[in-house]
C-alpha cells in the first residue's frame, strides 16, 4: 500500500477487514497504542499496533495511516449508521464551514475515498516548504489527535460546535505554554516551540485563558490524558525534564484528577519514547536548517529509488556509460565533466519514469547527488567494491 498515491484508503479498509480486532479495543487501550507508535507526539515511527507492516513507509505516510485508523476506531465505537468515509467527510465539511479557508476547494461533490485522501493529505501537509517542514510538521501533527477527539464529539452530538474545538485548543495552548514557561533555562529552541504551538492552532484566536479555565474546559478522560501527554512532550523537547517541570506535570495530572499511576506512566512513556527513538525523530536530530533539509530530502529520495528500483535498474543497464560512471563513483570521486554526464543521463532516464519526475522540476537537480548515493544499492554487488553486507 502506498499512501502517497491514489486509492490507499480503499486498500487500507480492505486490509483492515482481515484483521478487525483492534476496532474492539477500548478507547483507553487504543489511545495508549497511538502514543506508543508516536502518533500522539507527532512523530509517527510505526503503524499503530503493527496492524500493517511498516516496510518502506516514510513518516508522513505512517501519519496518514495512523490518522485514518484512529478515525476508523472512533467511528466503529460510535452509534451511527453513516458509512465511515461519508461520516468523516461530513465531519470535515462541518469544520470547514466554520473555518472556510482550511480545506479550500476540496469539499463538495461526491463523497468518495479519493476525496477523503485529499482531505487527510491537506490536513497533514500544512507546510509545503521542504526546508522548514521537519519542524513545523512535528508541531502541527502533534495536534492531529484534536481531530479524533472532535470527531468523537461530532458523532456523539451529531454536530460539532466551534466552541468545543476552540476551548480544547485554548486549553492545549495554555497548558503547553505554562509548562514551557516553567523551564529553569529557556533557550532559542524553546522560544521557537512556543511560537509554533501558537501558530499550529486552527480555531483558537489566541485570547489567552487562565490555567483554571483550561482545567475546567476539559471533560473526558481522553482529553485529559492527551493534554497531559502533550505537556510531557513539550517539557521533554530539550531532552530533559527538570524538577520544576516535573512538579508542574504532576500537579497538572492531579488537577485533572488523573490517577497517580497514569501520571507516572505519561512521564515514563515520553522519556522512553524520545530516548529510544531520538535518532529517528527529525526535530530532535536536526541542529540546523541545512541538516533538516538534507535528512528530509534523503528520506524522500531513498523512497523514490526503492519503489522504482526494478524499472530504474532496467534503464541503467541500457545506458552502459552511465552504469560505468555510477559504479566508479563508489570507489572514487568523479570529475566535473563526469558528474555533468551522470546528471544529464539520469535526467533523461527520469523522463521515462513518472514517479521520478520531481527531479525534472526547477531545483530538482540539487537532489541528484543523493540519487547517486542510493543508486549503487541497486547494482550487482560485484560492481560495488565498498559494499559491506550488514547482518
Amino acid at each position: 500500500m502506498n499512501p502517497s498515491a491514489n486509492g490507499w484508503i480503499k486498500k487500507l479498509l480492505r486490509e483492515v477487514e482481515a484483521t478487525p480486532e483492534f476496532l474492539n479495543l477500548s478507547d483507553k487501550t487504543f489511545y495508549a497504542a497511538l502514543r506508543d507508535c508516536g502518533f500522539i507526539y507527532g512523530s509517527n515511527l510505526d503503524v499503530v499496533l503493527n496492524i500493517l507492516p511498516k516496510e518502506d513507509l516514510i513518516e508522513e505516510e505512517l501519519c496518514k495511516i495512523n490518522h485514518c485508523l484512529a478515525l476508523l476506531h472512533t467511528h466503529h465505537n460510535a452509534t451511527t449508521e453513516t458509512p465511515f468515509v461519508e461520516s468523516v467527510i461530513d465531519f470535515y465539511t462541518e469544520i470547514s464551514e466554520r473555518k472556510t479557508s482550511f480545506f479550500e476547494d476540496l469539499l463538495g461533490g461526491k463523497k468518495s475515498n479519493e476525496q477523503l485522501e485529499k482531505l487527510i493529505h491537506k490536513r497533514i501537509q500544512i507546510d509545503a516548504n521542504i526546508i522548514t517542514k521537519n519542524f513545523n510538521y512535528f508541531i502541527i501533527n502533534a495536534l492531529l489527535y484534536i481531530d479524533v477527539l472532535a470527531y468523537d464529539n461530532y458523532l456523539r452530538e451529531q454536530t460539532i460546535s466551534t466552541s468545543y474545538i476552540k476551548n480544547l485548543e485554548a486549553s492545549i495552548e495554555c497548558v503547553s505554554l505554562d509548562v514551557l514557561n516553567t523551564k529553569e533555562d529557556k533557550n532559542a529552541y524553546d522560544e521557537s516551540l512556543i511560537r509554533l504551538i501558537e501558530s499550529s492552532l486552527r480555531f483558537q484566536d489566541h485570547t489567552h485563558i487562565t490555567y483554571e479555565d483550561a482545567i475546567s474546559n476539559i471533560k473526558t478522560p481522553l482529553e485529559k490524558q492527551y493534554i497531559l501527554d502533550l505537556a510531557c512532550m513539550a517539557a521533554w523537547t530539550d531532552k530533559t525534564i527538570d524538577s520544576t517541570e516535573k512538579r508542574f506535570l504532576i500537579q497538572l495530572g492531579r488537577d485533572f484528577k488523573i490517577e497517580t499511576q497514569l501520571i507516572k506512566q505519561s512521564l515514563e512513556t515520553v522519556n522512553s519514547f524520545y530516548t529510544t527513538n531520538k535518532e529517528n525523530i527529525a526535530v530532535l536530530g536536526s541542529k540546523n536548517i541545512v541538516q533538516s533539509f538534507y535528512n528530509n530530502s534523503s528520506k524522500m529520495v531513498k523512497k523514490l529509488i526503492t519503489r522504482n528500483s526494478k524499472r530504474l535498474y532496467k534503464e541503467l543497464k541500457d545506458s552502459k556509460e552511465l552504469m560505468v560512471l555510477l559504479t566508479q563513483s563508489t570507489v572514487r570521486d568523479l570529475t566535473g565533466e563526469e558528474q555533468k554526464k551522470v546528471q544529464d543521463q539520469l535526467l533523461d532516464i527520469f523522463k521515462s519514469i513518472p514517479s521520478l519526475a520531481i527531479f525534472l522540476l526547477p531545483g530538482g537537480a540539487i537532489l541528484l547527488p543523493l540519487v547517486v548515493k542510493f543508486i549503487p544499492k541497486l547494482l550487482p554487488s560485484a560492481f560495488d567494491e565498498n559494499r559491506i553486507d550488514e547482518d
